[in-house]
């Protein structure tokens, strides 16, 4: 974690070398000014976790900086500190914003309390204010795009295990959105207001990974200098996402097996039992069935995180919702690298229509930030995109005409209806080209009839 930055504001020079010294060991970085109007040009000019602040100084008193930060909107946390003192005036003080308030003389380990304090509670609400930001854009589901069949399923089945308590196994391939998954049940039920934690299993060595989930006491093994608290403890009354569930060791699934039926654990090296209410959701993109043949995940503990599972079906499956990703990701990328790219040329969503996507939504994202960084004008090309090796393209484009100005909708009618004309009607083989199931693009011609762009529907064609 980064030193937190502290402004130190008062007249009297031995007060300033005191607090300097005090707070320099405690590891704080401090910067110190004699005056108010220093201190207020500080706060325009810098970002300061923290101001402490004297009440009685020449020109602009502490209560009048503490107002003029208010007034600008800084989430810096004030302490305000006086030889003057009264109720009334740390009511003042306090009403007006004033993280603490702390009367002269104090001893270093006085104004490190009050300190540390104050930084924590800054911390926490700067953690709230974005978890209150996770929470509606999450309810919303603002950053699920997709409208296919697969994605639709999804969202309804969201919305009706949201309410509950179960354990959610979410499977799919890597970079499929499993996660924002998981951050859409949690914002979407009743525990949205608690915290979201999350851990990658696969990240952590086993005992690290035990730490990280279960916390130690201190002296619990060599490096344990201090307690901590674990994943677990964090979440309770939320939610714990177990991020690739299936790198965990069998020992260790079977600690995980007790809490999940007790509802309670020990840290690392404690005794006492610590109760426990998280939800719990896990994503793998292993075969847990193989896994659990093979002896390496516990049949049990299967049975226990799998109460609902979800599959999230990867892009080649969803080929019809890759319009509209492109679009939301060319906007996104547009506006975090502040170009000024606002539409896909239609020979490059051709490409991104016939590619196989074996990193599925990911990928498509970082191909589209790199097409968006590189592109200088207001159209994305093809030229700019770069696609994994071992991915492979759908022959396409080959006497394609796109007129000017198409649809995004009419390019994928033009290219799917092209593709099965070249291969005589034949749905398998034209699903195939295209990387849709068969189903899908059943679905699309049945669109196209009914909405008066097919005369008739093309002669069933099923041999290879």
């Amino acid at each position: 974690m980064a030193r937190a930055q502290i402004l130190v504001i008062d007249d009297e020079p031995i007060m300033r070398d005191f607090l300097e010294e005090a707070l320099v060991r405690s590891g704080y970085e401090i910067v110190a000014v004699a005056d108010g109007t220093a201190g207020l040009a500080e706060i325009r000019n810098n970002s300061y976790d923290l101001v402490i602040t004297d009440m009685k100084m020449p020109g602009l008193d502490g209560l009048a900086l503490l107002e003029q930060t208010k007034k600008m909107q800084l989430d810096t946390a004030v302490i305000i500190m006086t030889a003057y003192a009264s109720v009334e005036t740390a009511v003042k003080a306090l009403k007006a914003g004033a993280a603490d308030y702390i009367m002269k003389p104090f001893t270093p380990d006085e104004i490190e309390h009050v300190v540390k304090k104050a930084i924590y509670e800054r911390r926490l609400e700067n953690e709230n204010r974005y978890l209150r930001s996770e929470i509606e854009q999450g309810f919303n589901f603002q950053e699920m795009v997709g409208s296919s069949a697969g994605m639709v399923a999804i969202y309804d089945q969201i919305k009706k295990i949201s309410q509950s308590k179960a354990s959610v196994l979410i499977r799919g391939e890597s970079g499929t959105g499993k996660e924002l998954i998981a951050r859409a049940i949690h914002y979407s039920s009743p525990r949205r207001d608690k915290p979201f934690i999350k851990i990658n299993c696969a990240a952590l060595a086993p005992t690290l990974l035990e730490s990280e989930l279960f916390g130690h006491e201190k002296g619990s093994f060599t490096h344990a200098i201090n307690k901590k608290i674990g994943r677990f403890e964090l979440a309770d009354e939320g939610t714990l996402l177990l991020d690739e569930i299936s790198e965990m060791e069998p020992g260790l699934q079977s600690k995980l097996l007790r809490v999940l039926q007790e509802k309670e654990f020990e840290r690392v090296g404690g005794t006492k039992p610590i109760k426990v209410d998280a939800r719990i959701i896990s994503t793998t993109n292993r075969n847990l069935e193989k896994a659990i043949e093979e002896g390496r995940f516990r049949e049990d503990l299967y049975f226990r995180l799998n109460v609902i599972p979800i599959r999230i079906p990867p892009l080649r499956e969803r080929k019809e919702d890759l319009p509209a990703l492109a679009q939301h990701f060319l906007k996104k990328c547009t506006l975090e690298n502040n170009k000024n790219a606002k539409k896909i040329h239609n020979d490059a969503m051709m490409q991104l229509m016939t590619h196989s996507w074996p990193g599925n939504v990911r990928e498509l994202e970082n191909c589209m930030e790199r097409a968006v960084v590189l592109c200088s004008g207001d159209t994305v090309t093809s030229d700019f995109f770069s696609f994994s090796a071992r991915a492979h393209h759908a022959p396409a484009g080959d006497g394609v005409y796109l007129p000017e100005n198409v649809t995004v909708g009419d390019a994928e009618r033009i290219l799917i209806l092209h593709t099965l004309k070249k291969h005589d009607n034949n749905k398998t083989r034209t699903a195939d080209i295209l990387d849709i199931s068969v189903r899908t693009l059943r679905n699309k011609l049945k669109e196209y009839q009914i909405a008066g762009l097919l005369d008739d529907s093309p002669k069933e064609s099923e041999a290879p």
